[in-house]
């Protein structure tokens, strides 16, 4: 068997335990809010939110090209197969780090600062496509300050339009409202984060002279929603935690906006072919929610922390990444 088959079949499994990994790191998106309002039990959530996981991530693929191409050209890639690796094993590290801190940090940023840094180390920085990277990054930044926003709008017109309800009559009619955006929630993040790992692994193919465009395989389509579902049912509580209760005190209203607002960023990314964080996105969306019935409601301190991981996973992963291709070089 030679080396090139050896690095592809690695990054095959590597990439689905990005996926996997992804899937419980990143359950807290779909699930945190309806969980802390008892819209659902946790139980109840991950399955539903394990289920509409693994069907987004059959439906579309163009976030999946978006990262084969748009980082770096896999077709002149030097040493690909060993720089997608290194990314992956940094993706991961990163992951599995700001997980057991229960900190939500970003999968999406830290696979694609890994795959960056990889790179860089492998051929310098003129190997990166400026014109894609950036627009992922403008993607990833704005995404957040757009939830934020909508977040706001959402529920400043949820207020309005509920200011002379019963209470307990609204309670119990936005928890089961929050079912249905849960549901959304959770659909969304299979359309744009299972994505990611299937263009890593189309990267890989290519790179080792296995396929020939950036169409995402229908095996690599079905693996990696497998990937994610069971990822999902796994559950990240440190993490539903954290976003779920730390950031603000949650109402049955609150997180139907919430899920509501951060679906609808997400899903517009997705149709767009941008990759962005739902980490991001949702805890954005709260804050704006939160910010939009009372300012001190929600917990800054928690939320500047959490801010601080995005900035630095960027910059993190790809050092990570820089110095695993480095190793990794050593023996390929």
């Amino acid at each position: 068997m030679d080396t090139v088959l050896i690095l592809t079949i690695f990054i095959v499994i590597f990439a689905l335990a990005f996926d996997f990994i992804n899937g419980f790191h990143d359950t807290a998106n779909a699930i945190a809010t309806s969980v802390s309002t008892r819209a659902m039990s946790p139980r109840q959530a991950i399955i539903l939110a394990a289920v509409m996981n693994f069907i987004g991530a059959l439906t579309f693929t163009g976030v999946a090209k978006t990262i084969s191409k748009d980082i770096v050209d896999p077709y002149t890639l030097h040493d690909g197969s060993v720089v997608i690796l290194a990314a992956l094993i940094a993706g991961i590290a990163w992951n599995l780090i700001t997980w057991y801190y229960g900190i939500p940090s970003s999968s999406s940023h830290a696979l694609i600062g890994s795959i960056a840094g990889a790179a860089i180390s492998a051929a310098g920085l003129d190997i990166l496509n400026y014109k894609g990277f950036l627009k992922i990054l403008q993607s990833l930044i704005l995404s957040p300050f757009l939830a934020f926003g909508v977040g706001f709008l959402v529920m400043f017109i949820f207020r309005f339009l509920f200011k002379n309800s019963n209470l307990s009559k609204t309670n119990k009619g936005f928890r089961l409202f929050q079912i249905v955006t849960a549901a959304m929630q959770a659909y969304t993040h299979g359309t744009n984060d299972a994505q990611k790992a299937m263009g890593i692994i189309t990267m890989a193919l290519i790179a080792g002279g296995y396929h020939t465009s950036t169409d995402i395989p229908l095996w690599v389509r079905v693996f990696a929603a497998v990937s994610m579902g069971l990822g999902t049912s796994v559950g990240g509580w440190k993490i539903i935690k954290t976003v779920g209760g730390k950031i603000m005190k949650i109402k049955p209203i609150n997180g139907a906006a919430a899920d509501l607002s951060s679906a609808l960023i997400i899903f517009s990314a997705t149709t767009l072919h941008l990759p962005v964080s739902t980490t991001h996105v949702i805890s954005s969306a709260i804050m704006g929610v939160g910010a939009a019935q009372r300012v001190r409601g929600v917990k800054w301190g928690v939320a500047q922390r959490i801010v601080m991981t995005w900035i630095i996973t960027l910059p993190a992963s790809a050092i990570i990444a820089g110095v695993v291709y480095q190793l990794l070089h050593l023996f390929f």
